[in-house]
């Protein structure tokens, strides 16, 4: 959401004096309102969270971008916090949205919500900030579906992943290394108006930057000419993983956006042929205004169907690299999409889990020998990550599995994995949870 100064409001003809329809108090009292109507259309589950906002959004004609950012902040916090605030909410009054909507306020707003609270949501609010929430169940405590709350408990320093994927996730963009360097982009954002978001380099990739704040970027004249691109720290390393060289051919196998494969086509220097597939047509035509943007020239955007496309049996045993950025249950993308945990069930794993494998049969027939399979998602759970791998390799012994560290230590340098594979979460790295493993076909096969 834009953090640009919220515009001039009209003066509308009142009963009462503007002093009094204006007061602190009614416009706490608005902005409560304001939350819970939102909320009120998210919690039916019918639609994406960013989606509904967005909509609701579109229909508030006189809201400034301060007042915007603060419901988003509000709602955005109960979701991450659905359960426990829920919890929380059994002993107030009034509608349920509306408790929610004052407990997401109170935790996100610089101002006093009690001065719009009633006697009985004063006295309720002033009993549920006395309680520990570290007293309570783990699963509610953060916040989390009792499937999700036993993966999350079986994993190292349960408790400090599931409070990082309960943080807001900061901004990151990412330099394109065909048109800019991240130094001198991070000079000109570090000047001006734009100095305000505190601008400063991501730690592990190279052309990284990290915001503080949510400023409108596309306005911005290094966005407009594609020099920068918003991308997550963690999604920049996988393309680094890729490890693309001029002149190769080159699958992003499941580009979507594009993001990834933007990068990838960059460290190419635009050389080479870069096939970006989806299934989905209206994905790929999003893509297409960033793909003329970043000035590359390598990149053949194909629309694939999900079984038997001659396009793919045209490639087979012809790529240097291929990308499976793989659709997912999305557990690693909390902090950005936390309405996930709550729309996502534990049988859609299995359902993933099948659709991985399927992408994964005919991504790496496309394969040549000696060349690379990179396996992605944006999950934490192991059922999607290392369980894939383990099977991959069982069906498929002409791949290898190739250790990570020496792959990705010439762009990153400060990056180490413990074990095979790329492994992020938000508590250790501060990025999205990622999963990778790269796969080498053995050249003695045909």
């Amino acid at each position: 959401m834009s953090t640009q100064r919220s515009p001039r409001k009209k003066t509308a003809p009142t009963r009462q004096k503007s002093t009094q329809k204006y007061s602190p108090a009614s416009m706490i009292a608005r902005r409560i309102d304001q939350v819970a109507e939102v909320l009120g259309q998210v919690l039916q589950w019918e639609h994406p969270a960013d989606a509904v906002l967005s909509q609701w959004m579109r229909k508030q004609k006189n809201m400034g971008g301060r007042d915007r950012a603060e419901v988003t902040n509000a709602v955005f916090d109960v979701l991450r916090h659905l359960r426990r605030y829920r919890y929380l909410a059994e002993s107030g009054v009034g509608s349920g949205s509306r408790r929610l909507a004052i407990l997401g306020l109170i935790n996100t707003w610089d101002k006093d919500v009690r001065e719009a609270l009633d006697a009985g949501e004063q006295s309720w609010i002033e009993h549920v900030i006395t309680l520990d929430g570290m007293e309570m169940p783990f699963a509610q405590r953060y916040s989390l579906p009792d499937w999700l709350a036993q993966q999350i408990l079986s994993m190292p320093d349960s408790e400090a992943l599931a409070a990082a994927l309960n943080t807001e996730a900061p901004l990151d963009l990412r330099v394109n290394p065909l048109k800019a360097e991240r130094d001198t982009v991070l000079a000109q954002l570090s000047e001006g108006e734009m100095a305000r978001f505190k601008p400063k380099a991501t730690a592990y990739s190279p052309w990284g930057i990290r915001l503080r704040g949510r400023p409108f970027v596309a306005n911005w004249p290094q966005f407009e000419k594609g020099e920068i691109e918003v991308q997550d720290e963690g999604s920049q390393l996988l393309a680094a993983l890729v490890a693309p060289k001029r002149g190769e051919m080159i699958i992003d196998f499941c580009a979507g956006a594009g993001g990834k494969t933007l990068l990838i086509g960059a460290l190419m220097r635009s050389t080479g042929r870069l096939y970006a597939f989806d299934t989905s047509a209206s994905r790929l035509a999003r893509a297409k205004p960033r793909f003329a943007r970043s000035g590359l020239s390598n990149i053949v955007p194909v629309v694939i169907t999900e079984t038997n496309d001659t396009r793919i049996k045209r490639l087979h045993g012809k790529a240097q690299r291929v990308l499976v950025d793989a659709p997912c249950s999305g557990t690693g993308t909390l902090r950005r999409n936390p309405d996930i945990k709550w729309r996502f069930h534990a049988p859609n794993i299995d359902h993933y889990v099948q659709i991985q494998r399927e992408i994964l049969e005919r991504a790496a027939k496309c394969v040549a020998p000696g060349g690379r399979l990179v396996y992605a998602t944006c999950s934490v759970l192991p059922q999607e990550n290392q369980e894939q791998i383990t099977w991959f390799l069982q069906h498929h012994p002409h791949f290898e599995l190739m250790e990570v560290n020496p792959i990705i230590a010439p762009r990153s340098p400060d990056l180490t994995m413990a074990g095979p594979y790329l492994e992020l979460r938000p508590d250790y790295h501060h990025t999205d949870g990622f999963f990778a493993a790269v796969l080498q076909r053995k050249t003695d096969t045909v």
